[in-house]
């Protein structure tokens, strides 16, 4: 292994030289990513890995879009639990009281995942922030084919996997401004709204 002058390391690799470059760089034939198995020796190659990388990132979006999906599942089936509960307890409230039913404050129902519900959560998570780590490290490499790659394939991701919803209620009374609206929709890095 020898240091180069403009900041990367040569490995010698079966009498080819494996280029990791710190700056950005250009390099195709000789490029090494993640590991030296990992080693470019030809054009096809290289458009191989930049597809690769490209596919990575639409992976990601398509797992976070999974993730929300799935919160947005276990949220309905609470919800549709909870209807059947609140109509069985009228029903019973009516018949049991002559029609009337006492209206008392507001209340509020919890919900809390179960342990397989929220098992499923972490893992959708976890596979999440490991495709994230290694499209990152691959953005490392300062290598501007991969640099595109990855940029075209977060475009692609996020057009093909997080597609807008957004609910506007159009009944009733009151302006566009006191109606809610929500949206389906997360930041560039999945966190914020």
């Amino acid at each position: 292994m020898s240091h180069s002058m403009s900041g990367g390391v040569n490995m010698n690799m079966d009498n080819s030289t494996c280029k990791v470059e710190m700056l950005w760089n250009w390099n195709i034939v000789d490029s090494c990513f993640l590991a030296s198995s990992w080693h470019i020796k030809n054009n096809a190659m290289f458009a191989a890995s930049c597809i690769g990388a490209a596919l990575l990132v639409v992976c990601l979006e398509f797992l976070r879009r999974v993730g929300k999906e799935y919160d947005a599942y276990v949220l309905r089936q609470f919800q549709r639990q909870l209807r059947l509960q609140q109509s069985q307890i009228s029903k019973e409230s009516i018949d049991c009281c002559d029609g009337t039913v006492a209206m008392g404050g507001s209340q509020v129902a919890n919900f809390r995942a179960t342990a397989l519900q929220q098992l499923v959560r972490a893992a959708i998570h976890g596979a999440t922030l490991c495709v994230a780590y290694i499209v990152m490290l691959l953005i490392m490499y300062y290598n501007g084919y991969i640099f595109i790659s990855i940029v075209l394939g977060a475009i692609l991701g996020r057009f093909l996997c997080d597609w807008m919803v957004v609910r506007i209620p159009y009944e009733g009374q009151g302006s566009m401004d006191d109606r809610k609206t929500s949206t389906v929709s997360a930041g560039p890095t999945g966190c914020c709204a």
